[in-house]
C-alpha cells in the first residue's frame, strides 16, 4: 500500500472514530427522546420508564462486559499456549470445539445450556453467549502469534533472553493488534446475542423488544431495538479504539 493510501486509509479511519459515537448517541437519545415525548398507553407506560430502561441497559452491559471477560481470560492465555512448539498439535482440536460454538445459533446454545442445567439466571445467560463469542479471540491470538517472524525470535534468543521473555517482550506485543481485532469483534457479537439473555431471566434490551413484539407494541420495539444498535456502534467503537492506541506503537 503507498504512503497516500496509507494517509487515506487512516483519515477515513480517523473519521469514523469520531462519527460513530455521534451516531450512536443520537440513536439512543433520539428514540428516547420520541418516546417519552408522546402519549403512551398504560402498556408502554410499563416498559417504558427511566429506570425500566437504566435497569436493562445496565443488565445489558454487565452481560456483555462479563462476556468479554470470560472470553479474555479463557481465549488468550490458551491461544498463548496453543502457540508453543509442544501444542501446535491440539491447536484445531480446541478452534474446533470453538468453531462449533461460533456456528450453533446463538438462541440454540442458550436454550439448550438452559435444558442442561435446569436453571435460569444471569449465569445460565454469561456461559453460553462466552462459548459462542471464543473464537475469535482464540483464533485471532494463535494467528497473531503464527505471524510473528521467526528471525525476530531467533534474534531475541540470541541476545540471551529465555524463551518466557521472547514471549512477553517479542512475540505477544506483535500479537496484540491481532488479539485486539479478534476481541472487538468479540465484543459485537457479545452485545448482539446478549440480546437473547432474556430467554433464561438473565434481563437486557431484549426484555424490551419481547415485550413490544408480543403486545405488538412498535414504541417499545423501537426503543429497545435502536437501544441495542446505538450500544453495538458504541462497543465496537471503544474496540477501534483499542486497535488504534492499545497496540505497540511502531505498528499504529
Amino acid at each position: 500500500m503507498s504512503p497516500v493510501d496509507q494517509r487515506t486509509e487512516r483519515r477515513a479511519e480517523l473519521i469514523r472514530l469520531a462519527v460513530q459515537p455521534l451516531l450512536a448517541i443520537v440513536l439512543a437519545v433520539g428514540v428516547l427522546f420520541w418516546a417519552f415525548h408522546r402519549t403512551l398507553t398504560t402498556t408502554q407506560q410499563a416498559s417504558i420508564t427511566g429506570a425500566n430502561i437504566r435497569t436493562v441497559v445496565w443488565q445489558h452491559v454487565l452481560i456483555t462486559v462479563t462476556v468479554v471477560v470470560i472470553v479474555v481470560v479463557i481465549a488468550v492465555p490458551l491461544g498463548t499456549l496453543l502457540s508453543r512448539p509442544g501444542y501446535r498439535r491440539l491447536a484445531p482440536i480446541f478452534v474446533g470445539i470453538s468453531n462449533v460454538g461460533a456456528a450453533a445459533p446463538a438462541i440454540g446454545l442458550i436454550v439448550l445450556y438452559y435444558l442442561l442445567t435446569q436453571k435460569t439466571g444471569f449465569w445460565v445467560g454469561v456461559a453460553p453467549i462466552a462459548f459462542y463469542s471464543l473464537l475469535p479471540v482464540l483464533r485471532n491470538t494463535i494467528l497473531g502469534y503464527q505471524q510473528v517472524d521467526p528471525t525476530l525470535v531467533d534474534a531475541g534468543r540470541g541476545q540471551g533472553m529465555s524463551a518466557a521473555t521472547v514471549l512477553r517482550r517479542i512475540e505477544f506485543p506483535l500479537a496484540v493488534p491481532y488479539i485486539l481485532a479478534g476481541l472487538r469483534t468479540s465484543l459485537v457479537l457479545a452485545v448482539g446475542t446478549a440480546t437473547l439473555s432474556f430467554l433464561v431471566s438473565a434481563g437486557g434490551l431484549g426484555i424490551l423488544i419481547d415485550t413490544g413484539y408480543k403486545l405488538r407494541d412498535n414504541v417499545t420495539l423501537w426503543v429497545g431495538a435502536l437501544l441495542v444498535v446505538a450500544l453495538a456502534l458504541l462497543v465496537d467503537w471503544l474496540g477501534a479504539l483499542a486497535e488504534q492506541f492499545l497496540g505497540p506503537r511502531g505498528l499504529r
